[in-house]
């Protein structure tokens, strides 16, 4: 009997930084489980904008809301590049492994949007995973324009859509609007301000058995997961070019100078962190106008977000502790990101949807956000002695059973050469 090949050894930056992404997602994926849609972006549509409700919502919007989601996609774009070698170092069809990895994944996303939440980017991820696949021979060069040229794409785009509204605006509150204009403007607002009615309905549909749930999902918004891909496709392609530019580069595996990094962290962070702040306080001074959210969240606020999750992580590169206990952990949980991911969706959909506590609707923004730190140290507390014993998490052994149409082993195996490389910047480098 031929004994299975070891585990290669993992890249400790990567696992850190993914560690951080997934626990700052749930962040603010809280609200979207406690809340109705519009919720998310729009405090003021539901949840409280006073306050500490005020306090959190700014606070979540400056530090974390699209920053970790950037941090989190370019780990994918990354951990796709890193896949792809393996797969062709060991000889086996980078093609057949990709796709076959990004089919399976697209199942899970499928199953995780129209049983569990409707938040789900696993799909997402899936589907553009399946075209930046073409990238994966692309220079340095390519990837970093091809990322930049699809982000200010996406900023002109929207900031067009922007205008547009803000005219859909002006042209539904002149005297003497037409109910053409003031219909469009009503259709214009949905994602952001609920139409009469469309709270309470949203709200029965969250807190009805489960069964219910399923078949609004699955009749009503059949085409939401492949739809997603028009409006976040292009940005999402291009937050996976840039990690795969951070890793053929080394900034993301840490092989960097420590002063590179701080650098880094300080151009991105000290000019992305006021920027976000003033837009905050621009929503804020507007009563959560939905032209000026529109204009903040989604046209101005992508390039910003992208700079500062690099600046999070040379942050998190130069706080990395080779063999630190809170580094294991945080680590641990990076490794099983995905059962991490789906976990919560599991735990949140039975404490907010129906069949469990039912709370959705029923608290303030504060109130739901207080579920965040408790499922912080629980992702803490179970990732590390998990993986010390078996080699994946539990959905990350489905997903790769699934991808390869084996049962893999689960027992833990040796790495090659022992322990997680550190493959971070190391202290006495300048």
């Amino acid at each position: 009997m031929i004994a299975p090949l070891p585990s290669p050894p993992r890249i400790l930056s990567l696992d850190v930084i993914r560690g951080i992404a997934v626990m700052g997602i749930f962040s603010v994926n809280v609200i979207a489980f406690a809340m109705i849609e519009p919720a998310y972006l729009n405090p003021g549509a539901f949840g409280g904008h006073r306050g500490v409700d005020l306090a959190m919502w700014l606070a979540n919007y400056v530090l974390i809301d699209g920053k970790m989601r950037s941090l989190f996609s370019m780990l994918f774009g990354a951990s796709m590049l890193l896949v792809i070698d393996r797969a062709q170092a060991s000889g086996r069809s980078p093609a057949r492994v990709h796709y076959a990895r990004m089919v399976t994944l697209l199942g899970f996303g499928l199953l995780h949007f129209y049983f569990i939440w409707r938040g789900d980017i696993l799909a997402l991820y899936a589907l553009v995973g399946m075209v930046a696949f073409l990238f994966r021979n692309a220079g340095l060069a390519t990837l970093l324009a091809t990322g930049t040229a699809l982000m200010l794409a996406t900023a002109t785009t929207f900031s067009f859509g922007a205008m547009q509204m803000s005219r859909a605006d002006v042209a539904a509150h002149r005297p003497g609007a037409t109910s053409a204009e003031i219909k469009r403007w009503n259709e214009n607002i949905g994602f952001l301000v609920p139409a009469p009615g469309e709270s309470a309905r949203e709200t029965r549909i969250a807190r009805a058995p489960f069964v219910l749930r399923a078949e609004h999902m699955l009749t009503e918004r059949t085409s939401d997961p492949f739809t997603a891909t028009l409006g976040f496709g292009l940005p999402t392609l291009g937050l996976m070019l840039f990690g795969m530019a951070g890793y053929r580069s080394g900034f993301l595996t840490g092989a960097w100078s420590r002063r590179r990094y701080r650098q880094v962290a300080a151009l991105t962070l000290g000019i992305g962190g006021p920027v976000t702040l003033a837009l905050g306080l621009w929503v804020i001074a507007s009563n959560f106008h939905v032209v000026t959210i529109f204009f903040a969240f989604l046209a101005l606020g992508g390039p910003i977000e992208l700079a500062m999750a690099f600046g999070y992580a040379a942050l998190i590169i130069l706080a990395i502790r080779p063999g630190g206990a809170l580094t294991r952990r945080v680590a641990a949980v990076g490794r099983a990101a995905f059962s991490n991911y789906l976990g919560t969706s599991l735990i949140a959909a039975t404490i907010f949807y129906g069949g469990g506590l039912g709370l959705f609707g029923r608290l303030s923004r504060a109130e739901a956000w207080l579920l965040v730190p408790l499922m912080w140290l629980l992702m803490l507390a179970w990732s590390k002695p998990w993986l010390d014993r078996f080699a994946f998490g539990p959905f990350e052994w489905a997903w790769r059973s699934l991808a390869r149409w084996s049962l893999e082993p689960m027992k833990k195996r040796p790495s090659i050469g022992g322990l997680a490389t550190p493959a971070i910047a190391p202290a006495d480098r300048p």
